[in-house]
């Protein structure tokens, strides 16, 4: 049986309470409901706009519950305050821009990364683990590798947006190579975005891989089925 962990992300709980500006779905119930389900960890971004998670959420849920945290978060000096003081367990830097739906496509790996590389080493040195979120290419890798990342999370947007089993077939190469080469740099090999229970399998079966995170999918299927049911498939599944 494969053993690759499943991090749950609980964003949507936050976006769903949010609508009604109300204290439910609670995101440390949602926590506690994913951990006993099956999953490894829980994941929150935490956005500059604080369109779903709040910074009351992660420190509750740090503060109440016995679990894994993994928080992503963009490379400012704001997120890396909250980070050291609030001390997930690990972190995964992503990027940001004005008015996205969603996160599109890995970090910018290129130029001068002075600031990144003080980030990332900063919060390794407090014992947080540092993941960064690339798009499957060997450069944004390398990249990551050099200025100290712990892991990467392979962006799979291409992957799951992409129709028809040729193409599929041609993006799921492309993740595979990548994890290659996250391999060979002796780095943690995750993976994420728009995974879903229909595409999820072939990734999980990807050489080497060690984490999915996975929000959006589960919590739409929790509307149905309910959370820790979302959760159990989608464990089940992944091996």
């Amino acid at each position: 049986m494969r053993n690759v962990k499943l991090g749950v992300n609980i964003d949507h709980v936050a976006t769903i309470r949010n609508a009604r500006n109300e204290k439910n779905p609670d995101t440390v119930e949602a926590t506690r409901v994913a951990l006993s389900s099956g999953a490894d960890m829980v994941v929150m971004h935490l956005r500059g706009d604080r369109r779903h998670i709040k910074d009351d959420d992660l420190e509750r849920v740090r503060r109440e519950v016995k679990g894994l945290i993994h928080l992503e978060m963009a490379a400012t000096p704001e997120m890396e305050k909250i980070a050291l003081r609030v001390r997930p367990d690990s972190v995964c830097l992503v990027p940001e821009a004005p008015g996205e739906v969603t996160t599109q496509g890995g970090l910018k790996m290129t130029g001068k990364l002075t600031e990144l590389e003080r980030i990332v080493r900063g919060l390794s040195k407090s014992g947080i683990e540092v993941s960064l979120f690339v798009d499957p290419e060997p450069q944004p890798i390398r990249a990551a590798h050099n200025i100290g990342a712990d892991s990467v999370e392979l962006c799979t947007s291409k992957y799951s947006e992409s129709w028809g089993k040729k193409l599929q077939a041609k993006e799921l190469e492309t993740l595979q190579l990548a994890s290659f080469l996250v391999k060979e740099l002796k780095m943690g090999l995750h993976a994420g975005h728009g995974l879903d229970y229909y595409n999820v399998v072939p990734v999980a079966r990807i050489e080497g891989m060690d984490c999915l995170n996975i929000g959006y999918s589960i919590i739409s299927r929790a509307v149905f089925v309910g959370l820790k049911s979302a959760v159990t498939e989608m464990k089940r599944l992944m091996q």
